[in-house]
């Protein structure tokens, strides 16, 4: 019989958008928060610019707003960029009244600015505001009675009263598998969050962390949620090239953060030469779609691996105190970033579309809500502008604890007693070198055809691939017992199919989306919203019926 567990909210993620959210709710609800892994954080651990926030006289909320929206480019939802901004500073004062301490000088907080933004606006903590603000939530949730914290779990899907025959339709819990004793586990619950982060892991190259995999977007969409932008996949321009420190640390490029740049570093041509001032008046200060963009063509024109960034000019002294992490993990692979200039290249790094939700963080089917990364809220619009991705995660986190805490008190709690896991008719699989080769399959041509330059033929080329690797791995899930590779590969399929489409759908260029079939952007732009068939039943349907000792019950069953 399978591990069950009950809670009054499952929150589905253990960074900054699923601790925020658990620390709202836990003075008067009993929240059980799942992890992959050891509660490190998740992306959130990684983030170094910081926090954009206006608490500077000389700032305003409007300016704030103006350039969320610039860098937006035509598709950011103004009210909700306005309700992001406004709430910005009680967001901070919850982080700041937990126990976070901001980087300070004689006249108060350290800002710091960034690209896109017309001010010094951005609160950190040295260069690693992201791993100070995990471990403040993290220490305060673990701390707190009221919150379980259940990590080494990976989420397969999220249960829905519909998918059990049931009406009305709703959220009711999770199926989740605990790598540990290899087992699923059945999560019940009346109200799902699912805080996972983002899909950059879609992408061979990725300054995100290896659960990047987009879990959230996919059990959404196989529930039956609308997705919406998923073209917009923002590719951070400078990650630290070096083949030695990608093996050593086994995550990927490791982030060169905005805030060096904002500091006066010069991005350079292998001849030493700058190049940015040629593809934007803003120069190293543009918006990093445009950034990226310049980096790519510059390395395609020349064959170059990489470009530069310079930061040398400044006093050691100012290095040392500003960039201390960057500092030092560069000189572990012998960069000394106070002599001589960084080698760096794009890498994806962020997931502008996502779950569509409301102002309260709420998704499509009642009792599921999606925050962060995993979310689309229409903050981003067409880019995210730099350091506004912590403060979404604050903001709705509150937002969404608002209003569960809400409709706890006003909706009637029935349970739904989803079945047990069955793997009474799978085997064990002796064929995962299957798994190993459509991971890499699928990540190598989602960066050659769908990555930072994109043309119509790439995208066919792409589609047809991903129509291929999603019926393997449909009939590899429904003949096999799980594993974790299998679940994380299940869910990024879907989710290139979601970018992949959102991509087609798209007519012109704007930015993070950019084709050469269509290099001019339109005159009235709309959100790219993908909807799912009529009847979500239709989507949790495998392509094609496995043979009949293979199958699973249909609370378990789920699309390809």
């Amino acid at each position: 019989m399978a591990k069950r567990h009950r809670t009054d909210v499952l929150i589905i993620g253990s960074g900054a958008a699923g601790l925020a959210t658990a620390l709202h709710l836990a003075e008067t609800t009993r929240v059980t928060v799942v992890s992959k892994d050891a509660i490190k954080g998740g992306a959130t651990n990684w983030a170094q610019g910081g926090v954009a926030a206006v608490t500077n006289p000389d700032d305003s909320f409007e300016s704030h707003i103006a350039d969320t929206v610039a860098a937006g480019a035509g598709l950011c939802q103004e009210d909700v960029v306005r309700y992001t901004v406004t709430r910005a500073p009680n967001a901070i004062k919850h982080v700041v009244d937990l126990g976070l301490e901001f980087d300070r000088h004689d006249d108060g907080l350290h800002l710091t600015r960034e690209g896109g933004h017309s001010r010094r606006r951005v609160l950190h903590v040295a260069d690693a505001t992201g791993a100070a603000i995990a471990r403040t939530l993290n220490e305060r949730a673990m701390q707190h009675p009221n919150i379980e914290i259940v990590s080494m779990r990976v989420a397969i899907d999220v249960i829905t009263s519909r998918k059990l025959g049931q009406t009305p339709n709703r959220a009711v819990g999770a199926y989740v598998y605990n790598t540990r004793s290899d087992t699923v586990e059945v999560f019940e619950a009346p109200y799902v969050v699912l805080a996972t982060g983002g899909a950059s892991k879609v992408y061979v190259y990725t300054s995100n962390p290896e659960g990047a995999t987009g879990d959230g977007i996919a059990m959404a969409w196989r529930a039956g949620c609308r997705v919406a932008n998923m073209e917009f996949n923002q590719f951070h321009p400078t990650c630290l090239y070096h083949p030695r420190a990608a093996r050593e640390t086994g995550r990927g490029s490791f982030l060169i953060s905005e805030a060096v740049r904002g500091e006066g570093g010069r991005l350079l041509l292998p001849d030493g030469s700058r190049f940015m001032d040629r593809f934007d008046p803003r120069a190293e200060l543009a918006s990093r779609d445009i950034v990226a963009r310049a980096i790519d063509h510059e390395m395609k024109r020349l064959g170059a691996e990489c470009v530069f960034l310079d930061i040398s000019h400044q006093r050691s002294e100012f290095i040392e105190a500003h960039f201390p992490n960057i500092l030092s993990r560069c000189l572990g692979v012998g960069i000394d970033m106070r002599r001589e200039p960084i080698p760096v290249v794009p890498a994806a790094h962020y997931t502008c579309g996502g779950v569509v939700v409301d102002l309260a963080s709420r998704a499509d089917i009642p009792g599921l809500y999606a925050i962060g990364e995993t979310a689309y809220t229409g903050l981003h619009g067409a880019n995210r502008l730099a350091s506004n991705s912590l403060l979404e995660c604050l903001v709705f986190a509150e937002a969404a604890a608002q209003d569960i805490a809400r409709r706890r008190v006003v909706e009637p709690q029935v349970p739904s007693a989803p079945p047990d896991w069955d793997e009474s008719r799978v085997s064990d699989s002796d064929e995962q070198v299957v798994l190993a080769h459509n991971w890499t399959e699928l990540r190598r041509f989602m960066w050659d055809y769908v990555g930072i330059v994109r043309t119509n033929k790439r995208l066919q080329r792409a589609q047809r691939r991903i129509d291929l690797l999603r019926q393997e791995i449909h009939d590899y899930y429904a003949r096999h017992r799980l594993s974790a590779d299998l679940i994380e590969l299940r869910n990024l399929v879907h989710v290139a199919e979601l970018i992949v489409r959102a991509a087609v759908m798209r007519k012109e260029s704007r930015g993070l989306h950019y084709t050469l079939d269509y290099p001019r952007p339109v005159s009235r732009p709309s959100p790219s919203i993908l909807y799912p068939a009529a009847d979500p039943l239709d989507v949790l349907q495998p392509l094609a019926a496995p043979p009949r000792r293979a199958r699973r019950n249909l609370a378990n069953t789920a699309a390809s």
